[in-house]
């Protein structure tokens, strides 16, 4: 397998002779696949490499073969990517000894081909035949030091593994060293302190060892009964941005989907002119009706009105719903996750009140629609479209008894003679036809009227003739409806018809605006003011019991972990603050 991994090796070397510190041995960047080597083990590698080096908190070592082209050094190259200026790069250059005969690396070593700040060091390792052959370590330096006297005797000193050594282990490096943790040391320090706050904040939510538990009982009990409450009030601390909750959302109900739905409703919805036809006709039993019967009116405007508990309930069952997810909106305190038992207990405790009171708000709904039912007020001063309709009625009265009229003028009627009150007439009078009137009002045909002529001039004989002999003892009368017959309204008809509309509309208008306010209203004293007022002694009176307050208080296992890992890492933060000012008070040079 000659691929790579980016799962780190990790090599403990303990020895009194050197310094604390951590060293990243990273492969060579490789240009051609070998192998099973994967297409793009290049990028694998570069990447890997830039992961390290980039770390402003680290030394790179760029490492070079002296018998190449230091301009071509992948490693110097990757260094100055993430090290523009050189400030933490440190070049090492190999195999000073595999160079052509007759070139040197003095301009390289000197740093006049490519200057690095923290300067560049040469060495000679072992060959692999010296390692083959099992070549001493302490022989393989003596003779990189004969060849570094030998070849480049002005560098000798500066020079070689033991140097490098040195330069890493000993005062020069620790020199470096301590001057780049200088540089690093105020971004250090601040976020060691921001760490430090931190976790600090995160130890003090997850709250110190319980030592009076019936006064910490009663503080969560407070502390929770206050955050429902405001919640509902609007006060609440932290106040959701995502979403309505508590008492905006209640209001939303109320004046939004409440009163959209009851605009919604229709005041002549699922009532047809010929329903209204038949419930007038119904109210006036067997004698025909020159008024439109009360009656009526009262009778469909009560099934209008009834339609107006489903909305009333529903609003109820949406406030109900919202109070219940306040509880775990409330429920994400630190001391609710750090206690569950007592969060369950407080939840069954809240969700036990709201369940008894949601019997009585809906009673008391349906009661406010019971209210109107129970008497319709048409003396109501908003209701004034009954004066309108009935003045509009008076006008057509009026004009019916021009028709009486005519109807008496008739030659049919010459036998009658009408006498108005204030004309001046000393005529005998003689009672008016209105049965004749009647009938004319409710079917006045061709038919009825030549019956009506023949009758008024005796002519029995021509009308006896007339009758067809065929149809002589057979019952003429059709079976009667259920409901009438769906033909077109007669004109009477119709107007009796939009009067009662009319009336329908005017008045359920009336009743749906008392409703939309009533509601509201009932829902607030008997729901929802009845838990805020009522919650924290709900609580008190079933959870602060002797004999339950270890159990209700009894810390859950993962928040006791969180709070020992909390403290442990606030304790090493507070160590390295404490290391960091040390160092920045220590004289340099």
């Amino acid at each position: 397998m000659q691929g790579i991994c980016s799962d780190p090796i990790h090599l403990k070397i303990f020895s009194p002779h050197v310094i604390t510190l951590t060293l990243v041995d990273l492969p060579g960047i490789t240009k051609v696949p070998v192998g099973d080597q994967p297409d793009d083990i290049e990028f694998q590698i570069r990447d890997m490499c830039l992961k390290y080096i980039s770390n402003l908190h680290s030394i790179i070592l760029a490492v070079t073969a002296a018998n190449t082209d230091l301009a071509t050094s992948e490693a110097l190259k990757l260094a100055k990517e993430v090290d523009p200026d050189g400030r933490r790069t440190l070049a090492v250059v190999t195999k000073l000894d595999l160079m052509d005969h007759g070139t040197d690396a003095v301009d390289v070593l000197c740093g006049k081909v490519i200057p690095v700040k923290l300067g560049i060091i040469g060495v000679v390792n072992r060959s692999q035949a010296d390692i083959i052959n099992r070549k001493d370590i302490q022989e393989a330096l003596k003779d990189e030091a004969s060849f570094l006297q030998k070849r480049y005797p002005s560098l000798a000193g500066r020079n070689g593994t033991p140097y490098l050594a040195k330069t890493l282990n000993r005062a020069s490096y620790t020199f470096l060293l301590m001057h780049h943790i200088r540089d690093c040391l105020p971004d250090l320090k601040t976020r060691v302190n921001v760490m430090a706050a931190q976790f600090q904040q995160l130890l003090n939510s997850y709250g110190d060892e319980v030592q009076d538990k019936p006064q910490l009982l009663l503080q969560i009990i407070t502390k929770f009964a206050a955050a429902y409450c405001n919640t509902i009030e609007g006060t609440a601390k932290n106040i959701e941005t995502t979403e309505l909750c508590g008492g905006a959302r209640i209001c939303y109900i109320f004046h939004e989907t409440f009163g959209r739905t009851l605009k919604s409703v229709d005041p002549l919805v699922g009532l047809t002119q010929l329903e209204i036809l038949t419930a007038i006709r119904n109210a006036t039993g067997p004698r025909p009706a020159l008024f439109v019967p009360e009656v009526s009116f009262e009778l469909l405007v009560k099934r209008q009105i009834r339609r107006l508990e489903e909305p009333g309930l529903r609003c109820v069952e949406l406030v109900h719903e919202e109070l219940q997810r306040i509880i775990q909106h409330c429920g994400t305190q630190q001391e609710m996750l750090r206690f569950p038992k007592l969060h369950e207990r407080i939840v069954d405790v809240i969700t036990t009140l709201l369940r008894r009171r949601l019997p009585i708000t809906n009673q008391m709904v349906e009661n406010l629609v019971a209210i109107e039912l129970a008497y319709i007020n048409t003396k109501h001063p908003d209701f004034d479209e009954a004066k309108l309709i009935y003045r509009g009625m008076s006008e057509d009265l009026s004009l019916d008894g021009e028709l009486k009229s005519k109807i008496v003028a008739h030659p049919a009627n010459k036998q009658v003679s009408l006498s108005i009150p204030g004309e001046g007439s000393h005529e005998p009078t003689a009672p008016i036809n209105f049965a004749a009137y009647s009938k004319a009002k409710i079917d006045i045909s061709s038919e009825t009227l030549l019956n009506s002529y023949a009758s008024s001039h005796g002519n029995s004989r021509h009308g006896s003739a007339a009758q067809s002999p065929s149809r002589k003892g057979i019952n003429l009368l059709d079976e009667v409806p259920s409901m009438p017959l769906g033909r077109k309204l007669h004109a009477h008809e119709q107007r009796d018809c939009n009067v009662i509309e009319k009336l329908i509309r005017s008045y359920f208008l009336i009743v749906r605006k008392n409703i939309q306010d009533s509601v509201p209203k009932a829902i607030m004293h008997f729901l929802v003011n009845y838990v805020k007022d009522n919650l924290q002694s709900e609580l008190v009176s079933h959870l602060y019991k002797q004999e339950e307050i270890d159990k209700l208080l009894e810390e859950s296992e993962q928040i006791a972990a969180r709070r020992r890992e909390a403290a442990e890492t606030l304790k090493a933060l507070q160590k390295a603050g404490q290391i960091i000012s040390e160092i920045r008070e220590t004289h340099l040079w």
